[in-house]
């Protein structure tokens, strides 16, 4: 692609083809994220305007990300940015990008929120999707979300922040382990929700897409991919209050491994939800309390 002279649509064109070739399969949407990226605008401009000729030094700035994304580069990384539940999250390669599947783990957090007021607590909380998406629908709730990377508590705390969340705060932790022992009494919640590593360390899908950029330790988990999830399932009992609830999101084929774990672990309720694509997305269960 050559400088001056290139209309938008033709280079959004072109840039769509390099990408599909390359085996991107949002080809035409990562070129319009980049290119809309680049201009600073919506993608409703882009198509307004697309007979308007580029400058040279967009031109040149479009052409780097384009190379980045052709070598398999997420575009969230890319963009330093990514939608979830409405909200504009900023992202960095030391966090999981959000995706739509996790909404799927908002929507049942939500329906088991129907009290006016009370705590949720969010483990890895990354970027803080799933903290402040709920958060912003239950602004009576206290959530908190804790993660062991100080890198993403700090960035968690940077969306919260631009999005003007102010009901959602975060802690380094080490999954429950900065709730001190002293605090339990004061530290037991409502609602319970994670998003753990669940993919097996020898998983193909590793090797594909945009995982190979993102953190292993926000992916991979031992025993196959459960053992943080069979983890959770045990140490949250002490966290959760009487009938409170813990929603764990995992992979497509381990639904049944997490139902298994939580009703011998006293959960009652135990059931699995379905994300958009009809896969096994969520398990929950009731904690009755001792």
């Amino acid at each position: 692609m050559a400088g001056g002279g290139v209309r938008l649509d033709a280079l959004l064109a072109r840039a769509a083809g390099r990408l599909q070739a390359a085996g991107s399969p949002t080809a035409r949407l990562d070129a319009e994220v980049l290119l809309c990226h680049v201009l600073g605008v919506d993608r409703t401009w882009l198509y307004t305007w697309g007979d308007r000729e580029a400058e040279a030094a967009m031109v040149a700035r479009f052409e780097a990300l384009l190379a980045r994304r052709e070598a398999g580069e997420p575009v969230a990384y890319l963009t330093g940015e990514r939608e979830f539940w409405g909200l504009t999250l900023a992202t960095e390669p030391s966090t999981l990008i959000p995706r739509p599947d996790t909404e799927t783990l908002v929507e049942v957090a939500l329906d088991k929120a129907s009290a006016a007021n009370g705590r949720l607590l969010d483990l890895g909380t990354g970027t803080g999707a799933i903290a402040l998406a709920f958060a912003s629908e239950r602004p009576g709730w206290a959530v908190l979300g804790v993660d062991l990377h100080g890198e993403a508590v700090a960035l968690a705390e940077r969306n919260a922040a631009r999005l003007g969340i102010n009901n959602a705060t975060f802690r380094q932790s080490d999954w429950f382990a900065a709730l001190a022992e002293g605090e339990r009494a004061n530290e037991h919640f409502a609602l319970i929700v994670s998003n753990p590593p669940y993919l097996a360390d020898d998983d193909p899908h590793l090797a594909r897409g945009d995982l190979r950029f993102e953190p292993a330790s926000a992916l991979v988990a031992g025993e196959g991919g459960l053992a943080d999830l069979y983890h959770l399932v045990c140490a949250a009992r002490d966290y959760l209050a009487s009938d409170g609830w813990l929603l764990l999101e995992h992979g497509a084929e381990q639904g049944a491994a997490v139902r298994e774990a939580l009703v011998p672990a006293g959960y009652l309720e135990v059931a699995t939800r379905l994300d958009l694509a009809g896969h096994e997305r969520v398990t929950l269960g009731r904690w009755p309390g001792r």
